[in-house]
């Protein structure tokens, strides 16, 4: 299996001696056309990796932002197919920048999972992550996207030990998503105290980079994320930005960019602000 353009740019971000930024956004917020200019806004923003959520009915991992970023983008008519053709969309104007879809099991067991990862494969994803599909129920999802070099990347929390840790490393690629609190999306705060040993632990477990997520809204957090861990994801904090846009008439698209580039300089900055107290 390969996962090019992922380990690229962690190959990347290493020799920059800086951590990467990943963003989630929902397909179809606040409409489709909307949505794909963002995608395409993201990597001068400041993105290094995208999270492209596909809309889902009961997204229980999620608070409520994302929540009703989901119901945006279900009334915008964006389906799983319809999400793979917005990849398809944006990956026609950048070759580069990793995709990655998060999303729900139910969508892509309707499609058949051979179905699904040949349809990836044809829209440039590079990964997966599924939120309720645990390893032990993966076997016929991870070889199915293993055939067309796709990653799946398992999620660890602060409640896998290390035997679990063990089950959740296998066949996953790319890279481990560590949710930094226990809960739903966009509710609790991470701390970086906290974090940092979990990093260290999930890296030597797995082999792989670590990007850690959930909790994290505002450039000062996602600085200090930054400093421990391999790439830091935002998700509520941006689908925030189209909810307040759209209830103030204004161009969410440029709300979003516009938070994209704030949070994207201070993970930039975090190292180099590190490296000046440590002298």
């Amino acid at each position: 299996m390969t996962t090019a353009r992922i380990d690229a740019r962690f190959a990347k971000l290493k020799a920059e001696g800086r951590a990467g930024f990943v963003t989630y956004v929902m397909a179809g917020d606040p409409s489709r056309d909307e949505a794909l200019e963002i995608l395409r806004g993201l990597p001068a923003a400041g993105a290094d990796f995208i999270e492209l959520g596909f809309p889902f009915s009961d997204p229980m991992a999620e608070g409520p932002p994302i929540q009703k970023a989901a119901l945006r983008g279900l009334k915008a008519g964006l389906t799983l197919k319809g999400t793979l053709a917005l990849a398809t969309d944006f990956r026609a104007v950048d070759a580069d920048t990793p995709l990655i879809l998060m999303g729900y099991l139910n969508p892509i067991e309707t499609m058949g999972y051979p179905a699904f990862a040949a349809q990836c494969a044809e829209s440039g994803v590079d990964g997966l992550i599924v939120v309720d599909c645990p390893p032990e129920e993966a076997g016929p999802l991870t070889d199915a996207l293993d055939a067309h070099h796709i990653a799946l990347i398992r999620l660890a929390t602060p409640t896998t030990d290390d035997q679990r840790l063990k089950v959740v490393a296998e066949r996953t690629s790319g890279f481990v998503y560590y949710v930094s609190v226990a809960g739903v999306t966009g509710v609790k705060e991470a701390d970086a105290a906290s974090v940092a040993p979990a990093v260290v632990r999930v890296r030597a477990a797995s082999g792989l980079p670590v990007a850690v997520g959930f909790g994290i809204k505002t450039a000062a957090r996602a600085g200090e994320v930054a400093r421990v861990a391999d790439a830091v994801v935002v998700g509520s904090a941006l689908v925030e930005e189209v909810d307040q846009a759209l209830s103030e008439n204004r161009s969410a698209v440029s709300a979003v960019l516009d938070k994209v580039g704030e949070l994207a300089g201070a993970v930039r900055r975090a190292r180099l602000a590190l490296e000046s107290e440590e002298r």
